[in-house]
């Protein structure tokens, strides 16, 4: 085993608002505002309100949930273009991302990255990529200020089974074990590539990996896998490859209808839904009721409701935004 480092003391305060104690009632609200907000932005995306493209995370909210409840606060996130449902779990305010989305000033970019290029560094989040596949060469520099600052950080790199083929993937993959970075890849399989399913738990062996293919609609099981990767990490014995098989419940994105896919491979995949099977437990294990739960659902909704109406209400970026943070 190699050197270990040494991990940063303290806990998770600024995510205590998203998770709660890590509970199962608050990881079922977590799950359920990440919901509730890719809704609302499907919802604002029709009516026109937000532009360009919009990538939701519907379905597979448990893959970031259980990997949050893994990592520790300081550990870094890097994400592609499927991103909402990261940065909520990194703890930022559904205000400003719905106001990013919408290309308000009030947003986290000031309003010029739109729904997929959003980034709060203050949150140990990195984005947030348009391009496929670039955020595991900027995971893999992370991880190596990481190693180099002996700093007890992790880095998680979230990408799509789409991009599991471009190249500078397994450049990242043979760089990170050459060097036994701290840096954990999450492939969140959701079948964009029909058949691939288990064989990308595989894609880092050549490199002297290890992987694991999980059940990604599982919060426990994400959060069980995550743990060890994570802590193989952190100990200096370099990255884990973690498939999450999962499933997004609409089009690659809401300009997509998915018309290529078949009714029966739409539904057949669906079940048990993440918040569904949480639910379940939640009330067969009798620690809420049906009723206690409904109130949990009206709370998220306001709370994207008002997220919504700061969007509405933030002013657009002015002819003096243009420039601002831009190196001309």
């Amino acid at each position: 085993m190699a050197a270990s480092f040494g991990p940063p003391e303290g806990g998770d305060s600024r995510l205590a608002a998203f998770l709660g104690d890590g509970d199962d009632i608050s990881v079922y609200r977590a799950m359920l505002l990440i919901r509730r907000f890719e809704e609302k932005a499907g919802q604002l995306f029709g009516m026109g309100l937000i532009g360009g493209f919009c990538h939701l995370y519907i379905g597979q909210e448990a893959i970031v949930v259980g990997m949050r409840l893994a990592a520790r606060e300081t550990d870094q996130f890097i994400a592609s273009y499927r991103h909402h449902g990261h940065l909520l779990a990194c703890g930022a305010d559904p205000r400003t991302v719905l106001a990013e989305m919408t290309g308000r000033r009030g947003g986290l970019s000031g309003g010029k990255g739109g729904s997929m290029h959003m980034f709060a560094p203050e949150l140990d989040y990195y984005g947030g990529h348009g391009i496929v596949g670039a955020q595991a060469s900027l995971g893999a520099g992370l991880a190596f200020a990481n190693s180099y600052r002996r700093d007890g950080r992790v880095c998680v790199c979230f990408f799509g089974d789409g991009a599991a083929d471009q190249g500078q993937v397994a450049e990242s993959f043979n760089m990170t074990a050459r060097w036994r970075l701290p840096i954990v890849f999450c492939i969140e399989n959701n079948r964009a590539m029909p058949g691939a399913e288990g064989d990308l738990a595989r894609r880092g062996a050549a490199f002297d990996i290890p992987g694991e293919s999980i059940d990604g609609m599982d919060v426990e099981a994400v959060r069980e896998a995550g743990e060890r990767a994570i802590e193989r990490a952190r100990a200096g014995d370099g990255p884990t490859v973690l498939e999450m098989r999962t499933e997004r419940y609409r089009g690659h994105s809401l300009a997509d209808p998915a018309k290529y896919r078949r009714k029966d491979e739409q539904r057949a995949s669906h079940a048990p839904d993440p918040i569904e099977r949480q639910r379940e437990l939640i009330l067969n294990s009798g620690q809420a009721d049906e009723a206690f739960l409904k109130r949990i659902d009206a709370e998220l909704r306001a709370i994207v409701n008002e997220a919504a109406d700061y969007a509405a209400q933030s002013p657009e970026p002015g002819a003096a935004d243009l420039t601002a943070d831009v190196l001309i």
